[in-house]
């Protein structure tokens, strides 16, 4: 059997550059290279396309240093359709790049223009999911349970009423961000301009969230291989348990070692179907396919839907490998299951 030739992309111009490397990392050591010709592709952070070296061990956090794309064979897209840079050879893409400039449709749609099948949700869904203002708007005109919210841009007066009736604590983030980065925690209104400007030097839209009640919970979707559906992994808990964190920031997830995760999370049955059923539900809202993690906090049995995630991180200690292994689904067939999938979607309208 001919291998399949797998172009792995990472880095990119978001601030989830570093997360995007190692998240190909763990990738690139899983693939069976008897099944895939492996070329790995970076994006630097100022927006050069790279052929890097088929080296997982180049892209691994080392103490508190994060690895970046830097160095390798330039390989630049020209914006001619016949001349399509590093994909010229390129069977299938898994496309591992978290944030704007690569989870939020726009690599989706370049790969849609050259015909190349990519891992993961198309255009549209992968934009939705990334607005966070707008995946809410979705989730709850299907009917979704969501939590309350304010929407605030760069350059325009706060809506104190709006904000004063979250209560507090809040959050503030950046609408179109991920892996906690931007965000603070607020248990004063005073501290809300403060925050506002770190949500904005990562984005010039930012959302303002309620305190929900209840753990942290996450749940993996994935797309049925023969026929339309999706199933749902068993569900996993976050627990912060080291001092100085008030939540699960940056830091917490991938520096600091003191993050507790509970797979399968001890839930009772009735929450665990509920955790389940809405991740699918939330899948087929936003039209995702492929693959998504779908985030939760569960008081008892109430659940809320926090965010669905299209491109989950891949790193060693991320959650979404972590609960299809507790399913049954080990990494390296987690990964070639994706690539399968992709294969037979193809591109197009669907």
């Amino acid at each position: 059997m001919t291998r399949k030739r797998v172009a792995v992309v990472f880095g990119g111009r978001s601030t989830e550059h570093a997360i995007s490397c190692v998240s190909a990392g763990s990738v690139l050591a899983a693939l069976d290279r008897s099944q895939y010709d492996v070329v790995p592709v970076g994006i630097t952070t100022d927006g050069r396309w790279v052929r890097m070296p088929d080296d997982p061990t180049l892209l691994a956090i080392s103490g508190r240093e994060l690895p970046s794309v830097k160095d390798g064979e330039a390989h630049p897209l020209t914006g001619d359709p016949t001349e399509l840079g590093p994909f010229a050879d390129i069977d299938v893409v898994f496309p591992l790049l978290h944030g704007p400039w690569g989870e939020d449709g726009t690599i989706q749609g370049l790969l849609e223009m050259a015909g190349i099948p990519y891992v993961g949700s198309g255009v549209l869904a992968s934009a939705i999911a990334m607005d966070k203002e707008y995946m809410k708007l979705l989730l709850r005109a299907h009917g979704l349970p969501i939590g309350a919210y304010a929407v605030h841009h760069l350059r325009t007066e706060v809506d104190h009423a709006a904000v004063a009736a979250l209560g507090l604590p809040v959050f503030v983030k950046p609408a179109r961000g991920g892996s906690s980065v931007g965000i603070t925690r607020i248990d004063e209104l005073g501290e809300l301009p403060a925050a506002l400007d770190e949500a904005h030097r990562h984005d010039p839209k930012a959302l303002i969230e309620e305190m929900c009640a209840g753990r942290e919970i996450e749940c993996g979707v994935l797309e049925v291989l023969d026929g339309p559906g999706c199933e749902a992994s068993v569900p996993g808990e976050i627990r912060v348990t080291g001092e100085g964190h008030t939540f699960y920031d940056f830091d917490a997830k991938y520096l600091d070692d003191v993050v507790q995760l509970d797979v399968p999370a001890d839930l009772s049955d009735n929450a665990t179907s509920s955790v389940q059923s809405l991740a699918c539900r939330a899948f087929a809202a936003l039209g995702c396919e492929g693959l998504a993690r779908v985030d939760f906090f569960v008081d008892g049995d109430n659940v809320v839907v926090n965010e669905v995630n299209t491109m989950p991180g891949f790193t060693p200690v991320s959650m979404f490998p972590r609960m299809w292994a507790a399913s049954g689904l080990d990494y390296p067939t987690l990964v070639d299951r994706l690539l399968q999938s992709a294969l037979r979607r193809g591109t197009g309208l669907r």
